[in-house]
């Protein structure tokens, strides 16, 4: 089994701050496993019928228990938010944890029921870290995607296999018992559709006359696949500057090996000659860098002026702002848009990450850095 020891260190860390934690991620990133790492006293499993039956009467089940307890998709029984409101503040011997795979309902259930009682993390797929920032494991998650049993398998042709039957069972299995009623078959085809934009600004208009459907089905259908964690929608940074600014949002398909199995590439070789290669790269890198960054997905931006100056990644920390380029290329080099970038973003550091082996300097505000070698923790 592969130890993912930076992300159990911070749930730990969380669980010493909050009374409740909540664990959310994609189905089967791993959330269970790391969960039954952590020294816990009761665990309830609301895809096992015998759970179900026990919390059927909630506060019975709970307000007795001590110790640790473990709530697993929770987002099944959303009733049992207000209750843990008054569990965590009668019952000081009781500390929860609760995992969910569905992040726009869970987050505003737990958000308005459990307000300054909780602490959120975001689990993704494997980390670089996690695969000790080998570069044959790098080429493996990249192909494959950071999901655990898809990066694990013992073949490629047998992780494809895995993501196909994922995807299929997630459409219509898991988006139904979220209580969505949109075919399956019609939502696979907006996701394929919505992959050939892996990395592009997105035009809901253009998207939705291509689909046939409104603007307002487009969102919906978007706001699906970002609240399962399928999706990343990365929206633009902007102030009030002289410049023309690009004011529409970037998508990307979160996981490489989902977006590789809508865009049937099978195999590196098969990948390396696709003429998605650079979107591809590009995506793979920046979810590695978020998970790296340790913001929450509405604290990072993409920017881009009307005359072609941009900067893939954005964010602020400790009063400062920083950015981040892709590039998939062998050796990158200074450009006329980085500077612009720095000049007018105000930015501390630009980091260019690539997919090579030296990590140099560009000016006093560049680095290039190898995506193998991304810290496990951002440093500033």
């Amino acid at each position: 089994m592969i130890k993912r020891g930076i992300d159990l260190r911070q749930i730990k860390k969380l669980i010493e701050s909050f009374p409740v934690v909540a664990m959310i991620g994609p189905r089967q990133c791993g959330k269970t496993t790391i969960a039954k790492e952590i020294v816990h006293d009761h665990y309830f499993d609301l895809e096992n019928p015998r759970d179900i039956a026990k919390l059927e009467q909630p506060q019975l089940a709970l307000e007795d228990l001590e110790g640790l307890i473990v709530i697993d998709e929770i987002q099944r029984k959303p009733e049992i938010f207000t209750l843990l409101r008054y569990l965590v503040d009668n019952r000081p011997k009781q500390k929860y944890l609760i995992l969910g795979s569905a992040s726009g309902s869970l987050m505003k259930q737990s958000s308005e029921s459990l307000a300054g009682r909780i602490g959120y993390f975001h689990l993704g797929g494997f980390r670089i870290s996690d695969i000790k920032h080998s570069r044959e494991g790098m080429k493996k998650l990249w192909l494959r995607g950071g999901l655990p049993r898809s990066y694990i398998a013992a073949t490629d042709e047998q992780s494809l296999l895995w993501r196909e039957n994922y995807i299929t069972t997630f459409l219509e299995k898991d988006i139904p018992q979220l209580g969505i009623n949109i075919p399956a078959k019609t939502l696979r085809r907006f996701w394929i559709m919505l992959s050939h934009y892996h990395g592009q600004i997105i035009n809901f208009s253009e998207l939705g006359r291509s689909f046939g459907i409104s603007d307002v089905t487009v969102r919906k259908y978007m706001d699906i696949l970002e609240g399962t964690f399928m999706v990343r929608v990365l929206q633009p940074w902007y102030v009030n500057m002289g410049k023309r600014l690009v004011k529409r949002p970037k998508v990307y398909l979160r996981d490489s090996g989902i977006f590789h199995s809508l865009m049937a590439i099978e195999s590196r070789e098969q990948l390396l000659t696709h003429n998605k290669l650079g979107a591809s790269w590009e995506g793979f890198a920046l979810e590695c860098v978020c998970g790296s960054i340790g913001k929450r997905a509405e604290e990072m931006y993409f920017w881009r002026t009307h005359a072609g100056s941009e900067l893939d990644l954005f964010w602020q920390h400790g009063g400062k702002s920083w950015g981040v380029e892709f590039k998939h290329v062998d050796a990158p080099h200074l450009t006329k848009s980085m500077e612009i970038a720095i000049e007018d973003l105000h930015l501390a550091h630009l980091w260019v990450i690539y997919p090579g082996t030296d990590q140099y300097k560009l000016s006093k505000k560049i680095t290039v850095l190898p995506l193998k070698d991304i810290p496990d923790y951002w440093q500033y």
